[in-house]
């Protein structure tokens, strides 16, 4: 009886490989070409993974963050309230809970996050857990556990189960001896923090994955993020979003960079709009799989300024943390994202003055409301 002892033998096998708790035997058997079924390097990947008229059943990760609320509410608008999964290690507030689905979703945890893909059939995985550059500098091996073998976890679950997987980087992922005014897509980056080292791993890992075993990667990097629903996460370049919060609640700010420090921007919206545009774009439109995407590039001063023709009374002062200013010296000062304009049609909606209007409308009507309750 061959057979019978050859599946006692493959019984004996899976047993012994989940008694040591080993996952390894499981996807890389599948991504380093064992498998009957080779995908040529060529393939047209983004666009037979799904049909177009297919529901997408979509997961975040890292969902509690700047963008993930606003990314579910966006995404939840046009793939339906139930087929958009947030998901974070911390408890989410009230008002996110009832907005749409919540789960828990370690990364570190492969096994956990294998199942939340797999019982919830998800499609598209917008991966978001990250700490950002402040933060990441005062916990660097934290930084490296969830920045690094996080992903490393999702491109093998996202590759397993063929999804298509979006993961942000940054203008972090640049460093002082790359280009900065303008930064193209392409030139030396080395950046100087473990934020960006970890984004410029992402990058590149993405797109290995992409043209060695065919999964659909792609990335845009973020210029600074400007939001009005959300706190400041850790990052550099939180200070213009402070600026509003601070402008609205006391009249008084205070900036922890050089009123000439110039960097790129673009606010939420136009953040959003764009990540699902190039999630939909046309496989044969796209001519790379990582993007430079911005909208507008100001210094602190010009913010500032700008501010203080809706609030006159503003008091701006500068106190410089050299931390954060020595990663915002590395940064670009201008984002060239040409190819994402030629490319798949991006184009910004937001600059200067309509980002300050839209971003006070937000906190002084919150703030009414508050002094009103």
């Amino acid at each position: 009886m061959p057979v019978v002892r050859m599946l006692r033998q493959v019984a004996c096998w899976m047993l012994q490989s989940r008694a040591c708790g080993c996952r390894a035997s499981v996807l890389p058997s599948r991504l380093l070409g064992t498998s009957s079924r080779q995908i040529p390097t060529d393939a047209n990947f983004h666009s037979t993974s799904f049909s177009e008229a297919d529901q997408q059943r979509v997961l975040i990760t890292g969902g509690l963050g700047q963008l993930g609320v606003g990314l579910a509410s966006f995404l939840r608008k046009r793939f339906g309230k139930d087929n958009v999964i947030l998901s974070d290690i911390r408890k989410p507030s009230e008002h996110v809970f009832l907005s749409g689905p919540f789960i828990y979703s370690d990364i570190l945890d492969y096994k956990n996050l294998r199942e939340i893909v797999v019982n919830n059939r998800i499609t598209w995985l917008f991966h978001y857990s990250a700490l950002l550059s402040a933060v990441g500098e005062a916990n660097v091996s934290l930084a490296r556990a969830v920045n690094i073998t996080g992903l490393h976890n999702v491109l093998d679950v996202a590759a397993e189960h063929g999804l298509r997987l979006f993961v942000p980087s940054t203008i972090g992922a640049f460093g002082p001896t790359s280009p900065r005014n303008p930064t193209p897509d392409l030139c030396i980056q080395r950046p100087r923090t473990i934020y960006g080292v970890s984004k410029v791993h992402a990058e590149l890992m993405g797109e290995y994955y992409y043209y060695q075993y065919g999964l659909d990667f792609l990335c845009l990097r973020y210029s600074g993020i400007i939001s009005a629903d959300s706190q400041p996460g850790g990052g550099t370049t939180d200070y213009a979003v402070q600026i509003f919060h601070e402008a609205v609640k006391s009249g008084r700010f205070e900036c922890n960079l050089k009123p000439d420090t110039r960097l790129p921007m673009m606010y939420i919206d136009d953040c959003l709009r764009a990540t699902l545009e190039v999630m939909e774009a046309p496989a044969e439109s796209l001519s790379m799989r990582t993007y430079n995407i911005s909208a507008m590039s100001f210094t602190l001063a010009e913010l500032a300024q700008e501010v203080l023709k809706h609030i006159p009374e503003l008091q701006v002062t500068y106190n410089v943390d050299p931390v954060r200013q020595a990663i915002a010296d590395s940064w670009p000062m201008n984002f060239d994202d040409s190819n994402a304009r030629k490319d798949w049609g991006w184009k910004h909606d937001f600059d200067l003055p309509e980002l300050v209007t839209t971003m006070l409308n937000f906190h002084g009507s919150e703030s009414r409301v508050a002094q009103a309750n």
